[in-house]
């Protein structure tokens, strides 16, 4: 897969591609809806690419302060985009890795 719009078709599935990165899982149930299973996806696991998924899904569910944490274990700062273009953001940067 080379790019969002490639990606974006695969929301149209029931379920993942088993082949996506845990990150990229999380943010397609993201996408779905299901904020949960998004969570779940990452929640376990302490590497700096799961911290930054992390800490989009506290900022979209509010949590700022949380958020804020987990962008620190990713080493970022929570960027200044909608949380839209984050999204988008992250896809393109994790089908890149």
């Amino acid at each position: 897969m080379k790019n969002i719009a490639e990606f974006k078709k695969l929301l149209e599935k029931d379920k993942p591609d088993s082949h996506l990165s845990v990150q990229l899982k999380a943010l397609w149930h993201d996408a779905k809806g299901d904020w949960h299973m998004a969570h779940d996806q990452v929640d376990h696991l302490g590497d700096l690419a799961s911290a930054r998924i992390h800490a989009y899904l506290h900022r979209k569910e509010g949590d700022i302060w949380n958020a804020n944490y987990w962008y620190a274990k990713a080493e970022e700062k929570m960027p200044n985009l909608s949380l839209d273009q984050e999204w988008e953001e992250l896809v393109q940067r994790f089908l890149t890795v």
